[in-house]
């Protein structure tokens, strides 16, 4: 399957939760926001949000500074 993560796309044998991407991509899920297709998922579902062929996902860390 095939989807676009932060503007790249992404391959995979099948689709990721958000939990699993912010993982493997951040390492820790404070200060993260993620949305798909443009929706924002709530944090509490990320465990059970799959990530759809063709989806388009961003996600966003908090950086500290100014």
């Amino acid at each position: 399957m095939r989807y676009i993560y932060n503007g790249q796309p992404r391959d995979a044998e099948a689709g990721p939760t958000v939990a699993e991407l912010v993982d493997a991509e951040v390492g820790s899920r404070s200060g993260v926001a993620v949305a798909i297709d443009g929706e924002v998922v709530p944090a509490s579902t990320w465990e059970s949000t799959v990530v759809d062929e063709g989806a388009t996902v961003d996600l966003l860390t908090a950086v500290q500074g100014g």
